[in-house]
C-alpha cells in the first residue's frame, strides 16, 4: 500500500480522531460519575455542609466551577472549530491570509478576562467578608491551641454557674487573646480543657486524634492561636480553614453547627515532619449533651486553660488578624 493512500492510519480524517476522543471522554465521564450519587454530584467533590455558614460557600464553589466551565466550553469550541475548519488543505499549499492587529479582537481578549477575575473577586470578597462577620456576644468561645504535633481546646466557659470563680479576661495563659475579642469572654469563665495527643482516638468513629465538642443550634466562636509555628484549623465539612500564628496574632471566626455526628479536621499548613498526624475531631452534640461534657472534664480536675501560645506584645496582639 503506498504511504500517501488515504488508509495509512496516519492519514485517518480529523473528524474520526476528533469523534474518538469525545467518545472516550464520554466513557470517562460517566465512569466517574457512576462513583457518586445523584446528591454527591451537585456538590462538586465537597463534603455535606454541617453548618449554617457552610452553604454559602458551597454555592461560590459552585458558581465558580460554573464559570469555569462556561469559559473553557467557549475555549474548547474555538480550539474545535479552528481545527475543523482552519486546517491546512492538501491540494493548497500557500500561507493563508494572515490578521494582525486587530483591535476588537484584542480589546476583546484583555477585556473579557479582567470582568471574569473582577466579578470572582467580588463575590470571594463579599462571601468572606459575611463568613468572618463576629456577633456581639457569642453563645459559646472555644480556643483553638495548635502545637506541634495536636491540637487542645480551651472551653471558655462559666461551667459552674457563678460569677465569682474564674476571670477569663485577666488568666495569664490566656494573654495572647486580643482585647478585642476576650471582652466578649463571658463573666466567671473558669473554663475547662482538653488537649490531645497524635495517638489518641475518637471512640466512636476510631479515627485518630483528640475530640473538639460542639453545641447543635447554638453559635460557637473559635480564637486560634499557636504556641511553635504556623497550622491551619480546618474541619473539612465546615468548608473553611484558617492559619493559626504563633506569636503574632490570632484568627477569629465563629459557625453554628446544625448537624449532630462526629466530623474529620485536620491541619491544612504544613507544619514540619509529623503534619500528617495533626489530626483532631468534631463532635456535634445536643446543647445538654455538651453542657454535660464540660461538667465532665471539670469532674476530671481539668479545669482552667492551658497556655494559648508564645509571648506576644501589646501592639502585636491587638493588631488587625491576618485572614489566611
Amino acid at each position: 500500500m503506498s504511504p500517501n493512500s488515504s488508509h495509512h492510519p496516519l492519514r485517518r480524517p480529523m473528524r474520526r480522531r476528533l469523534l474518538q476522543t469525545l467518545a472516550a471522554g464520554l466513557v470517562l465521564a460517566t465512569a466517574s460519575a457512576c462513583e457518586h450519587s445523584s446528591q454527591d454530584f451537585p456538590r462538586l467533590g465537597m463534603p455535606t455542609p454541617v453548618t449554617e455558614e457552610a452553604p454559602r460557600i458551597l454555592s461560590l464553589w459552585q458558581g465558580s466551577w460554573v464559570a469555569a466551565l462556561a469559559v473553557g466550553l467557549v475555549v474548547w469550541g474555538l480550539i474545535i472549530w479552528a481545527s475543523l475548519f482552519h486546517r491546512r488543505n492538501r491540494t493548497k499549499v500557500e500561507i493563508p491570509a494572515q490578521t494582525r492587529y486587530n483591535m476588537p479582537i484584542e480589546a476583546l481578549y484583555t477585556t473579557v478576562p479582567l470582568i471574569i477575575v473582577s466579578v470572582l473577586f467580588y463575590f470571594t470578597a463579599r462571601d468572606e467578608a459575611e463568613l468572618l462577620e463576629l456577633s456581639e456576644k457569642p453563645a459559646h468561645t472555644i480556643n483553638v491551641v495548635g502545637f506541634q504535633w495536636s491540637w487542645g481546646f480551651n472551653y471558655i466557659e462559666n461551667v459552674d454557674g457563678r460569677t465569682d470563680t474564674g476571670n477569663a479576661k485577666a488568666d495569664p495563659d490566656l494573654r495572647v487573646i486580643p482585647d478585642r475579642t476576650s471582652r466578649d469572654f463571658p463573666a466567671g469563665a473558669e473554663g475547662v480543657y482538653e488537649v490531645g495527643t497524635p495517638g489518641e482516638r475518637n471512640p466512636q468513629t476510631g479515627n485518630p486524634g483528640p475530640t473538639l465538642w460542639l453545641p447543635e443550634g447554638e453559635k460557637v466562636r473559635f480564637v486560634l492561636s499557636s504556641r511553635d509555628v504556623i497550622h491551619s484549623f480546618w474541619v473539612l465539612p465546615f468548608l473553611m480553614k484558617l492559619d493559626v500564628f504563633p506569636g503574632y496574632n490570632v484568627n477569629v471566626f465563629e459557625v453554628t453547627p446544625n448537624h449532630e455526628g462526629t466530623f474529620r479536621g485536620k491541619c491544612a499548613e504544613l507544619c514540619g515532619v509529623d503534619h500528617a498526624r495533626m489530626l483532631f475531631n468534631v463532635k456535634v452534640v445536643s446543647p445538654q449533651r455538651y453542657q454535660q461534657h464540660l461538667r465532665e472534664l471539670a469532674g476530671q480536675g481539668q479545669t482552667g486553660y492551658i497556655p494559648a501560645g508564645i509571648e506576644i506584645t501589646d501592639p502585636a496582639r491587638n493588631s488587625e488578624p491576618n485572614l489566611l
